[in-house]
């Protein structure tokens, strides 16, 4: 099976994962109580679209989680084309004691390190901190970050931490892709093309 088939097969048992919990969750939620409606009403929200920003807030928490679990390792199986030596590796954090572990989401040629994120909007400031932690500790160990982050944030906060990350990656030597230049990199570094593959899940395997 070439990688391609691979990551369409991925895409497939996602997909159908993805449809069982959210119909689990709807079963459960026609058993929970909707006395918090009283406090929608109270704001103005009406009980009938109560029901629906509870329904898609659901569906929006599998969702994400599923995109980017799926994202991560399309882009593994690309580098695994590529490099028969890639995998996904831990490192003890010589740095602190929490974590005990930083994970690599995958290591080529024991030297790239790959962060791999479909798209990162935390607009939390503490996760720079960590972030940092973990760049530095990666590269005590003489591997080069990388980050691939295949869309951007939207919100202004969120930009802001991603382009203060973009540099704290240059500082410690490593590389930053986002959006196109992520799609583009990991073409040329894989000869996969990633976005091609996902395209054409979009429109044609799973458009109607």
């Amino acid at each position: 099976m070439g990688v391609e088939a691979e990551i369409i097969a991925l895409a497939k048992t996602y997909a159908t994962n993805l449809d069982k919990k959210v119909s689990e969750r709807m079963l459960e939620m026609e058993e929970d109580g909707n006395d918090h409606y009283l406090i929608y009403k109270a704001l103005g929200v009406s009980e009938k679209e109560g029901k629906q920003i509870d329904l898609f807030q659901n569906k929006g928490r599998f969702l994400y989680k599923y995109v980017g679990s799926f994202m991560e390792q399309a882009t593994i199986l690309c580098l695994k084309n590529k490099f028969s030596s890639a995998s996904t590796v831990k490192v003890k954090n010589n740095l602190g004691s929490r974590p005990k572990t930083f994970e690599i989401d995958c290591l080529v040629n024991d030297q790239d390190a790959f962060e791999i994120k479909w798209r990162d909007a935390t607009t939390d400031g503490d996760h720079i901190n960590k972030e940092h932690t973990r760049l530095r500790v990666i590269a005590s160990y003489g591997y080069k970050p990388i980050r691939l982050m295949f869309f951007s944030p939207l919100r202004g906060q969120a930009i802001k931490i991603q382009k203060k990350l973009r540099s704290i990656y240059e500082d410690e030597g490593g590389r930053f892709y986002e959006a196109q230049e992520a799609w583009n990199f990991i073409h040329q570094y894989t000869d996969t093309n990633l976005k091609l593959i996902v395209t054409k899940l979009a429109t044609e395997i799973f458009d109607g």
